[in-house]
């Protein structure tokens, strides 16, 4: 319900009409009232990509500008805590945790299940907060990198981001959280390119991811 209220109206997202608040003995429920999206997810059956989607230019200016906009929003809660990231780098990237992070308001779960071809929309904002810098674009890019195309027009577009101390912190963060994804038993095809992208940033090779219950 915050994204409604503090994020700027240019940044497109379904719009949130009511919320349903109600109990049934133990159990607390809750139910938003939005906008019906019509246009196709881009990529309604997983959050990674297999496929190049073919996205206009224009798309992915809406999106640049999208999460510009989002980063001036007040953010209400730390998405991704510190204390995960103190356990996370070392176990899954092999690199102590950085001193300092970095914050700004993001949408926090930026990946292809999550966006809309063709008018843009970001859906799904329920982790959206103060994430570590870079951390969406970096989000996306991991997300893509079975289609080196993609990954690589992410990086053009978010350059001025990913290129830079913060947003490579930013970066890893999120590679960090897929990997620990991968040892819970996801993205077993994408799981060699995180590693990869991983090492190619810290030059360390990653540990073998292990199962860990750690939670962002």
């Amino acid at each position: 319900m915050g994204a409604s209220l503090l994020v700027p109206d240019a940044v497109p997202r379904p719009r949130l009409y009511e919320v349903h608040d109600w109990a049934d003995g133990e159990w607390a429920f809750e139910a938003e009232v939005l906008d019906h999206v019509t246009h196709p997810v881009v990529s309604p059956e997983r959050a990674d990509l297999d496929h190049d989607p073919q996205l206009p230019d224009e798309w992915w200016a809406d999106l640049r500008r999208a999460l510009a906009l989002l980063t001036e929003a007040e953010g209400v809660k730390v998405t991704v805590r510190d204390g995960w990231i103190e356990h996370a780098f070392p176990q899954f990237l092999g690199i102590p945790a950085p001193a300092k992070v970095k914050r700004v308001t993001g949408h926090g779960d930026l990946h292809w299940g999550n966006l809309t071809t063709v008018p843009l929309t970001l859906l799904d904002w329920e982790r959206w907060g103060l994430v570590p810098y870079g951390y969406d674009a970096g989000l996306l890019h991991a997300n893509s990198l079975l289609v080196p195309e993609v990954a690589e027009r992410i990086r053009k577009e978010f350059a001025s981001v990913l290129d830079t101390p913060a947003g490579r912190i930013g970066e890893l963060a999120a590679l960090a959280e897929m990997l620990q994804a991968v040892a819970r038993g996801w993205y077993p095809d994408l799981a060699p390119r995180l590693l990869a992208r991983a090492e190619s940033l810290t030059g360390v090779r990653p540990p073998a991811p292990a199962h860990s219950e750690v939670s962002t």
